[in-house]
């Protein structure tokens, strides 16, 4: 299915036809065009609908969710200084999450036609047309899809009344990361720590794409050696 020497219309839904790229999808993807304007990704108005997500759906249907799993360790009675270091250490296994879905999975190399659909849809949109304000936070429905094996995967670790805190954690993690990424590609930091980590984040997209998978901290970058040079940090 992949065509040689295909070019892909812009002005047409593009989901698929990034497949038709073949092995040249990777140079592709990773020449960001800079519009807030994102293209149009299936023909269907439905499916379509189903990829854009404005950034404050995230806290508004998350965070609710968060309150309500601490609460269910609250009730089986934890104390509050254990549920805020269980909560802490849920939002600390995120940030290696995050680090290392970003690294081997979200930018794993494709070159098949449903290889490179997947990546496109996953990740690869987000590295075409990074300022797409409506497709940089996770779509709902995909993140309530994903919360059932975490949740059991988090059941087989912990206690019973561990395991809802721990979630929680995580999950706000989540929310956390989502809320940031989209700030360091829309917001206009004025103190330094974001405006660093937006800056860190930018070279990701437009400097070096290899390195610098970190979005709410570079902490795991350090970690594993995938720390942009400094020049370009």
């Amino acid at each position: 299915m992949v065509a040689q020497g295909f070019t892909v219309d812009l002005n047409k839904p593009l989901v698929f036809q990034v497949g038709h790229l073949g092995e040249a999808y990777q140079e592709w993807v990773h020449q960001p065009i800079v519009s807030k304007e994102g293209p149009r990704f299936f023909q269907s108005d439905f499916w379509e609908f189903l990829t854009r997500t404005v950034w404050w759906a995230i806290p508004t249907i998350w965070l609710p969710v968060v309150c309500w799993c601490i609460s269910m360790s609250v009730r089986m009675g934890h104390s509050v200084t254990e549920i805020l270091l269980i909560v802490m250490f849920g939002i600390f296994v995120w940030t290696l999450l995050e680090y290392t879905l970003h690294r081997f999975l979200f930018h794993i190399k494709t070159k098949s036609y449903w290889g490179n659909t997947m990546h496109y849809l996953l990740h690869g949109c987000h590295h075409k047309h990074p300022m797409d304000g409506l497709r940089l936070v996770f779509p709902p429905a995909a993140t309530a899809v994903l919360c059932v094996p975490f949740w059991n995967l988090v059941k087989l670790f912990a206690t019973p009344s561990i395991a809802p805190a721990l979630f929680g954690g995580g999950l706000l993690g989540y929310v956390m990361y989502d809320v940031t990424h989209y700030y360091l590609h829309h917001g206009q930091p004025t103190s330094d720590i974001p405006r660093n980590l937006k800056k860190y984040h930018l070279n990701h997209h437009f400097r070096i794409q290899n390195k610098g998978f970190g979005i709410t901290s570079s902490l795991w970058d350090k970690a594993f050696g995938t720390l942009p040079p400094s020049k370009t940090a």
